[in-house]
């Protein structure tokens, strides 16, 4: 009673106080978020799965004597989130643990506040659609935790990988990641499709893995485009940084990397990918058109990393045979795909890892948990209304019109786009908060 009364006194800083008590989830978008950032409708389990991919290229004991490498179990650790049903009693929160950024392997660790119970049971009689998350170099399967919790919310089983030699605190040289990135993805999808038919798993019958989409940020988004069919190019940097010659089956023109099964993978999301900025130039123009599936991009126009004009771009421009957009956040570097940092990080050499110097990092995540719900709804759940939410006008955020009369309160309504009254402002945006971003979308060309 003694603190409510001083709470009532000091109201400002009781509520400052209250508000830095409490859990900050980054998959629960604040008020300014648009429309399809929200949760969705489902609680949210989680569970670690622990994989091996027998009989693969060791690439990093390469032997430059024999010109070959051996073969080793590669060991993949993901974590699932998916639809659940929470027994009474239980709270929907969990505590991840992650090293922390950096390619020197830097001790320590920080927590990241997850919203979804540990070994929920998952709902049943229900299946839901497959989408596979792949995170940059260096990164975790928690690192984009604000989109993986947000998707299982609205129906989908989402599998975030640790990428071995790529994780952070376990950082290894970049032959490794080159060379495995699509491999791991695709693997992880058989794998998800083999437990779903394991009468003994808890994805048995939850997840649909003839229904899938892979979400890649950075070195992911690298992946997610060769695994989405984008063989790279013989003269290209990728080809001569791995040793070997072990690159030679993921070339377009390779007969093995031409039978890779990818009628189950029904979309992309690239945010951020890299490898077409010179000098890798990963991919041609015959490589990047035989992306025949759905994509959207989404990079920043100040990326530099990955590279904007040179190199994600271009990327888009060449992917001809693809239904594709591009989302740009105006203004942005690279670290457009990731979680906010954890709270207290002070020093910039990590605090950059995640961070954007321009843009609030919450509302780029929120913008994110917008337009990629609207895109898998629309290629995985094939929910049409979704269309007019990716297929924004005018392409400039900022020249969009929403007029009110004089003296009319602002409700805080999300927009329905263009209207009778001559109004254009991109749909499930708020009057006033569609600014700074840019979005082009292009037929296939087929």
């Amino acid at each position: 009673m003694k603190l409510l009364l001083r709470c009532l006194w000091l109201s400002p800083l009781c509520f400052s106080l209250i508000a830095t008590a409490q859990p900050v989830y980054f998959s629960v978008p604040g008020p300014d978020a648009p429309e399809l950032a929200k949760r969705g409708p489902f609680s949210v389990g989680v569970r670690t799965l622990e994989l091996l991919h027998r009989d693969q290229v060791d690439i990093l004991k390469f032997d430059k004597a024999t010109g070959k490498a051996p073969l080793y179990d590669r060991p993949l650790n993901v974590e699932v989130w998916y639809p659940a049903a929470i027994p009474a009693g239980r709270e929907e929160k969990t505590t991840y643990v992650s090293a922390m950024f950096g390619t020197q392997n830097a001790g320590g660790s920080f927590d990241i506040a997850g919203k979804a119970l540990r070994d929920a049971p998952p709902v049943s009689g229900q299946k839901f659609p497959l989408v596979v998350v792949s995170h940059g170099y260096p990164g975790s399967r928690t690192f984009m935790s604000y989109l993986t919790e947000n998707l299982a919310s609205k129906g989908y089983v989402v599998a975030a990988i640790d990428h071995t030699d790529s994780v952070f605190g376990e950082v290894r040289p970049f032959p490794s990641t080159l060379l495995n990135r699509s491999a791991d993805q695709l693997f992880t999808i058989d794998a998800i499709g083999a437990l779903a038919s394991d009468r003994t798993s808890f994805l048995n019958g939850l997840a649909d893995a003839g229904n899938v989409a892979i979400i890649g940020y950075s070195m992911g988004g690298y992946g997610a485009l060769t695994s989405a069919g984008a063989g790279f190019s013989s003269t290209g940097g990728i080809a001569a940084a791995v040793p070997g010659g072990y690159i030679g089956d993921w070339l377009a023109d390779s007969p093995k990397y031409q039978a890779i099964r990818r009628d189950h993978i029904k979309a992309i999301v690239a945010i951020a990918p890299w490898g077409e900025q010179p000098p890798y130039n990963a991919w041609d123009e015959e490589g990047l058109a035989g992306i025949r599936i759905p994509s959207l991009f989404i990079v920043g126009d100040h990326d530099d990393v990955a590279v904007y004009d040179a190199g994600v771009k271009r990327a888009f421009d060449r992917a001809i045979h693809s239904e594709r957009c591009m989302l740009v956040f105006e203004g942005a570097r690279h670290n457009t795909g990731a979680n906010p940092p954890p709270p207290g990080l002070t020093d910039l050499r990590f605090v950059q890892g995640f961070d954007e110097p321009v843009w609030s990092k919450n509302r780029i995540i929120a913008i994110n948990q917008h337009f990629i719900t609207a895109f898998l709804d629309l290629n995985l759940k094939h929910d049409q209304t979704r269309s007019d939410y990716l297929h924004v006008a005018p392409a400039h955020s900022g020249d969009g019109r929403w007029t009110l009369p004089q003296g009319t309160p602002d409700t805080g309504a999300y927009s329905t786009g263009r209207d009778a009254e001559g109004n254009s402002f991109w749909k499930g945006f708020q009057r006033r908060w569609a600014l700074g971003l840019e979005m082009s979308c292009s037929a296939s060309e087929r």
